[in-house]
């Protein structure tokens, strides 16, 4: 116990969204993927090809066993013989896949894992392991979680993780923006995940989390989903609300407009998206939906800090690109 000194920062308590029974709180998402595949005990996995790269390098160096699967232009997986041995990796896309849409693709496979890294307010789904991260919708140094049944076995085996020492970024944005030494601290702290093994998730990002006001940036990424929805629906090559519903809080809005030249717009005007995994698009040949999903969607940011006055500004700046 210590008792006096200087004063810590002082946070709210009792907020942390995730609190399930036998909860596992890990350091990152590719680590709780690979800690529900070792409770699946299983022998393999198969992976999406639309899927982070750290997802399956973080595997490999586990030396789990891979395969990997396609999906159509419906989201759904191309798979036709899963072992009894050999769990599944579903993706809720975006965040913006129903409980109910993942809940029957669990139905359909003995072993199934759901990746609701981009849906970290997703409800978790029965008979599977859930994976959460809080890095994509809280701003913590490190953070994921995983849900089921007896999640939290073998953690007790897992060191510690201390994020304190790369976490400045966090403060410093407040101060300086997030371009310059800001983006150099913040990637500091990604290279000290990117080379880390499965931790426990540390103590400062629980701390954050139980401080975090989730109920109101569960309703205000809605409310942002919602109104770009309306704003970019009429230029949007894709539906994103295919499977939307009441239980979905997404991460993006994800927009498809077929123009490479969209997103150097987007950034010169500092809007700071990007592609996601566009190592996809060197790896798979053009008439796959997967290729076409890594080179031209540009996950719109919908997240807490905003509101509509971003996303009509956001509006302004694709249309005045579009219609050159």
């Amino acid at each position: 116990m210590e008792i006096g000194s200087f004063l810590e920062l002082q946070l709210p308590k009792g907020r942390e969204w995730h609190h399930e029974p036998h909860t596992a709180r890990l350091n990152t998402g590719r680590a709780a993927i690979w800690h529900a595949f070792r409770l699946t005990g299983c022998e393999a996995i198969w992976l999406p090809a639309y899927q982070c790269d750290t997802v399956r390098d973080f595997l490999q160096k586990k030396h789990v066993p891979i395969k990997y699967y396609e999906i159509n232009d419906r989201f759904d997986p191309q798979l036709d013989a899963v072992e009894e041995a050999e769990a599944v990796l579903l993706v809720n896309y975006y965040g913006v896949m129903s409980e109910s849409r993942m809940a029957a693709l669990a139905g359909q496979y003995r072993h199934p894992i759901i990746d609701d890294s981009q849906g970290f307010f997703a409800p978790p789904i029965d008979g599977a392991y859930t994976v959460y991260s809080a890095r994509k919708f809280v701003g913590v140094p490190d953070g994921a979680y995983v849900v089921g049944d007896n999640a939290d076995r073998f953690t007790d085996e897992y060191e510690q993780d201390y994020s304190s020492d790369t976490a400045a970024f966090l403060l410093s944005r407040i101060e300086y923006g997030c371009e310059g030494k800001v983006y150099e601290l913040r990637s500091i702290n990604e290279h000290r995940i990117d080379e880390a093994d499965i931790r426990r998730m540390s103590k400062l990002t629980r701390t954050l989390l139980d401080a975090e006001n989730n109920e109101f940036n569960r309703r205000k990424r809605r409310e942002n989903f919602e109104a770009a929805r309306e704003l970019f629906d009429p230029f949007n090559k894709m539906d994103p609300a295919m499977y939307y519903d009441e239980t979905c809080t997404p991460m993006v809005y994800p927009l498809v407009v077929e123009d490479d030249g969209l997103l150097p717009f987007l950034q010169k005007n500092k809007l700071f998206q990007g592609h996601w995994w566009s190592y996809l698009c060197d790896e798979l040949p053009e008439d796959r939906f997967e290729y076409w999903l890594s080179r031209y969607v540009i996950p719109i940011t919908i997240d807490q800090r905003y509101g509509r006055e971003e996303l009509l500004y956001t509006q302004k700046l694709i249309k005045e690109y579009v219609e050159a």
